[in-house]
């Protein structure tokens, strides 16, 4: 099925999307996932509803969640073993405005982790950390702001939620 031809093509209404909410993460341990994640990379713990029927916990911060899961089948993680960085694989990816902070802080937590810089056509230059969490997850840390955003088509429908914060926080 051609969605452009089904949901009438590119003049169709914009979604009301707002942003990313939140990456949901399954565990071998929660504990040592929300471990890594406020020490490494600064999320917060904070409250998940009870009625939940499952462990995990709800971490926040830089303008999104990562909920943590419990899982029952270590079969739906990534292998154990698997120390392999590979930027082409599955990955979160944070922006930093300080990549040499971000290294210092891997470094003194002994995280394993690769650097790489990629330059574009016209010299720009992006910097790059990967490494993985407890349960092999990769994350990347990168300054990809350097690199401006140039829509492919549909020129105009990018949407930026910089009126609202989302979620709103209650205090």
């Amino acid at each position: 099925m051609d969605l452009k031809e089904e949901k009438g093509g590119e003049d169709e209404k914009a979604l009301p999307v707002v942003s990313l909410n939140h990456v949901s993460r399954l565990c071998r341990n929660v504990k040592d996932s929300i471990d890594f994640y406020t020490k490494v990379l600064g999320f917060v713990v904070v409250e998940r509803p009870q009625t939940f029927d499952f462990d995990g916990a709800w971490l926040f911060n830089y303008g999104v969640g990562i909920h943590l899961i419990q899982s029952k089948d270590e079969n739906r993680l990534p292998p154990k073993d698997n120390q392999d960085l590979d930027p082409m694989d599955n990955h979160i990816s944070f922006q930093s405005e300080d990549l040499n902070a971000i290294e210092e802080r891997l470094k003194d937590l002994n995280v394993k982790y690769e650097k790489r810089r990629v330059e574009d056509e016209n010299g720009v230059k992006i910097d790059q950390l990967f490494f993985k969490d407890p349960d092999g997850h990769m994350v990347e840390i990168c300054n990809c702001e350097n690199l401006k955003l140039v829509p492919a088509s549909s020129l105009g429908k990018i949407k930026l939620p910089i009126d609202r914060h989302t979620p709103p926080i209650d205090v």
